[in-house]
């Protein structure tokens, strides 16, 4: 059986200064060991103890990162042996709906991004409630139009969750929940969502190129991850006259 040396760790340091919390920074540098080839073979990780000595945080700090990745089956911990990686890992990938971009790809679908917008904005009182934060606080903002050559035809606004660590730099015209996962380790599994119609007003007849007063289909969509911590609010304005919302529903 493998054992873990401390070099293992010498290529990883915690960002005391980050607003990024040190447990989702420790959680990070143990997806990347997980990829491992010594530890998908079976090396045990280094303990509680020494993480939390190498990195200078508190034990139980590292402890809630490690129990995410068990809670994900992506580890297993056994008393008295160690913690290593589960041989049967279980990735939960989206099954019942997917991002718009991979959606569209799979009907045949050339859309195209007609304006991507990264900001930063305080949350307002539905956006705090959602996320479960102070009214006020910095959350990031993404804009998306999107549409077909003939003019847009769907214009989403997202809200991220300030745990999710995004900085607004990042390249939002690739698929955004692939992006989510390769770059921040972040996997999204459930959807709630809410359908209704309103009337486009001035500013959401210019934006999407109808008239005021047309009907829009108005989708809100709360992402979460597997732990049902929601990772985005997204509001979803889409031309009523162009774009079809469709739901299969079985028999039971």
């Amino acid at each position: 059986m493998y054992r873990h040396s401390d070099k293992d760790l010498q290529l990883f340091t915690i960002d005391h200064g980050s607003p990024i919390p040190l447990h989702i920074q420790v959680e990070t540098i143990m997806r990347e060991l997980i990829d491992r080839e010594e530890y998908q073979q079976g090396k045990l990780f280094p303990n509680e103890i020494d993480l939390a000595k190498r990195f200078g945080i508190a034990r139980n700090t590292v402890r809630q990162a490690i129990n995410k990745l068990v809670n994900e089956q992506l580890l297993i911990r056994k008393k008295g042996v160690g913690t290593k990686v589960a041989k049967n890992r279980i990735t939960t990938k989206l099954n019942n709906w997917s991002s718009f971009t991979l959606e569209m790809h799979d009907k045949g679908v050339d859309f195209q991004n007609y304006e991507i917008k990264a900001s930063w904005t305080l949350a307002d009182q539905d956006t705090a409630d959602v996320f479960g934060i102070d009214v006020g606080s910095k959350v990031l903002k993404l804009e998306r139009l999107r549409g077909l050559e003939a003019g847009p035809i769907v214009y989403f606004i997202s809200y991220f969750h300030p745990r999710v660590g995004l900085t607004g730099a990042e390249d939002f015209a690739k698929p955004l929940y692939e992006m989510l996962e390769k770059e921040y380790h972040t996997v999204v599994v459930l959807s709630k969502e809410e359908i209704s119609a309103t009337l486009a007003d001035d500013e959401l007849a210019t934006i999407l190129h109808t008239n005021p007063g047309e009907p829009i289909l108005l989708r809100k969509r709360i992402v979460c991850d597997p732990g049902e911590r929601v990772v985005e609010f997204n509001v979803g304005y889409y031309r009523a006259d162009r774009f079809t919302y469709a739901i299969d529903i079985a028999r039971k």
